[in-house]
């Protein structure tokens, strides 16, 4: 799903998709400048592997998602840290949006509930 960043106004822009197990669901809205709020929640079920035995377990997930995206480069003139993605085209694409943030959440240590019992 790829959404024009100039359509997006202060009026909240609902999004929900969809893979396998997992859904991102949120909305954007403009903030100021050239920056759009995202806020989402991803939740639903990912298969990985245990960082300790490695055998495939079903994680629950239950994460709430808040960034900037940014149309173009962000240039800071306030030093203020913020969280944003950019996207250079006045495009952005939330499919990659979500797998990135799935891949995020896969990277983190996960144990399965056997390894969490021992």
């Amino acid at each position: 799903m790829k959404i024009n960043l100039q359509k997006i106004t202060k009026t909240p822009l609902d999004f929900e998709l969809k893979s396998d197990e997992i859904t991102f669901k949120g909305y954007l809205e403009y903030h100021t400048g050239k920056l759009v709020l995202l806020k989402a929640q991803i939740y639903g079920f990912l298969i990985k592997e245990c960082d300790i035995c490695a055998q495939e377990f079903k994680l629950n997930v239950d994460e709430k998602v808040e960034f900037f995206i940014c149309d173009g480069i962000y240039e800071n003139a306030h030093n203020i840290e913020l969280d944003i993605v950019e996207f250079l085209d006045g495009v952005v694409d939330m499919d990659e949006l979500f797998y990135s943030e799935i891949e995020l959440i896969k990277s983190d240590y996960h144990s399965c509930e056997k390894c969490k019992q021992n």
